[in-house]
């Protein structure tokens, strides 16, 4: 198309600033015609992802919590103290027991619910919830039969809802499960801020101690 609007101009009897001039004009006309059709495929896009949007709202207190997370551990160069007591697994199965004691058992959708954030977290962990000065302490912490969920806490699995939206955008789930989804997740979220303070760690520990301390797991 580019080469038949220059020919046409060529062949007209116009001056070369004249045909120069028309030949912008035509060149800006097409740029804007293509910005559009680009936009208009980008808006499609960003239509489809929303469809599968799942909007957690975390928390006051947690967002806090993940304020003071990452300042103790990219600014202050504080680490957390691994094994965790309780870890994920341990957190989510007391999740399971609160829902069955409210409940009077627990839903199927609860247990898949919570089957399917387990496994979640042991395959993001190390992809995209560690900081890069955890990552040393990642492998030194994993045994090739542990899942991250036996060995992190409520620190790391805080980290995964903040991602999730972003990782489910690409699941495909039916409308009316991502619904039920998003009120269980909520509701996960409550009771971890309910329970705050027996799950999160109040104090992090230096670089120096963990090492210290695991050393002397190893000697044991």
């Amino acid at each position: 198309m580019k080469m038949t609007i220059i020919l046409v101009l060529r062949r007209s009897r116009m001056s070369p600033q004249t045909r120069k001039r028309k030949l912008t004009r035509i060149r800006r006309r097409i740029g804007r015609g293509r910005k559009r059709k680009n936009d208009s495929l980008n808006k499609e896009t960003n239509g489809l992802q929303m469809e599968n949007f799942v909007n957690i709202q975390i928390p006051p207190p947690l967002k806090k919590q993940l304020v003071d997370d990452c300042e103790f551990i990219t600014h202050l160069g504080k680490l957390v103290k691994l094994p965790r007591t309780p870890n994920v697994d341990d957190i989510l199965e007391k999740y399971c027991d609160y829902r069955s004691k409210k409940d009077g058992l627990v839903a199927d959708s609860t247990g898949e619910i919570v089957k399917g954030l387990r496994c979640y977290f042991d395959k993001a962990l190390p992809i995209m919830l560690l900081y890069k000065s955890e990552r040393e302490q990642y492998e030194d912490s994993m045994a090739a039969d542990v899942s991250p969920s036996s060995v992190y806490g409520a620190e790391h699995l805080l980290r995964l809802f903040v991602k999730l939206p972003e990782l489910l955008v690409h699941a495909k789930i039916e409308e009316e499960t991502l619904t039920l989804l998003q009120h269980k997740l909520v509701d996960l979220l409550k009771f971890l801020q309910k329970h705050q303070s027996t799950f999160f760690l109040s104090r992090y520990h230096s670089a120096e101690d963990v090492e210290t301390s695991a050393n002397k797991q190893e000697d044991d």
